[in-house]
């Protein structure tokens, strides 16, 4: 059950909640501006539903999971795999970042480190060393070659 729970969506999602809660409850009146924060915003949360559909999309393509607790069947390295390791995660950091500006969430903005540093601890460092067990000389290629995160 604990394996259900413990993804990034959930934790994005608990992130969020944090960040909504800041800007309805502590906002202190700090804003970024309210056009080129709406517009950024916007943009932030649209590339970052783009890239999570490319993703999952390229991993259905190639079946394997996209659970993170789980040992893929294949080793993606093409669509949006070329240009990123982890492009959910990414997409992940750029719809919190998005929606932090897209609703003022000022006092919110350091959740985006924080949200980096957990799922790379979390999540990334773990499903690397998998990787790395499964796939030995195709993932230390693809590793040179392509950055973990962009």
């Amino acid at each position: 059950m604990m394996k259900y729970v413990d993804i990034p969506p959930v934790w994005l999602a608990a992130t969020l909640v944090a960040a909504w809660l800041q800007k309805t409850h502590f906002a202190y009146g700090l804003s970024f501006g309210p056009v080129w924060a709406d517009l950024a915003g916007g943009l932030l949360v649209g590339a970052g539903l783009v890239m999570a559909a490319l993703a999952v999309y390229e991993m259905r393509r190639h079946r394997t999971t996209v659970m993170p607790h789980e040992t893929p069947d294949a080793l993606v390295t093409s669509g949006i795999f070329k240009r990123s390791r982890n492009p959910i995660y990414l997409a992940d950091s750029l719809i919190l970042t998005g929606l932090i500006l897209y609703w003022d969430a000022v006092l919110s903005l350091p959740l985006i480190p924080v949200f980096v540093w957990w799922i790379e601890k979390h999540f990334i460092l773990a499903e690397e060393k998998r990787l790395r067990r499964n796939f030995r000389a195709n993932y230390a290629r693809y590793e040179k070659q392509t950055r973990r995160w962009l």
